[in-house]
């Protein structure tokens, strides 16, 4: 992985057998990044993402793997949570029959490369586990 620092913007190469949000991890606590909006894309071929459940208050994972997949979309927020960084991505990857699948990022590991975004906002959001949704949600102090 290698990135370069613009400003309030960081551009970020995250190379082949990388995990993403290791890498993610590494950027923003490399520059302090306490709060940020992120966009990616790429290549993987191993990746899990989930759907989130409200009334089980769990998620359903799907881990994809054996194939290349296109990152189509790559979005989501870093910031932190009882001051530690924390991230909320989620991804969506096209098969080579132009199928997609997607949800909340849990993992993906670079088959090629990937460009990310980091877009840092001055100033931190924390976040605090949300009984009524057991989601860790955006905690306003």
């Amino acid at each position: 992985m290698e990135y370069k620092r613009f400003g309030s913007t960081v551009v970020v190469r995250i190379d082949r057998g990388e995990e993403i949000i290791e890498q993610l991890r590494r950027v923003a606590l490399s520059e302090n990044i306490k709060l940020a909006q992120i966009s990616a894309l790429g290549a993987t071929d191993l990746f899990t993402v989930g759907v989130y459940d409200p009334v089980i208050g769990e998620y359903t994972t799907n881990e994809f793997s054996g194939e290349p997949f296109e990152i189509v979309s790559l979005t989501g927020t870093v910031n932190t949570m009882l001051g530690d960084f924390y991230c909320h991505l989620h991804m969506s990857a096209g098969d080579k029959s132009g199928r997609v699948f997607g949800g909340h990022l849990s993992r993906a590991v670079i088959s090629a490369t990937c460009e990310m975004i980091i877009n840092i906002i001055d100033g931190c959001v924390d976040r605090a586990r949300d009984p009524e949704t057991g989601l860790n949600l955006f905690d306003f102090i």
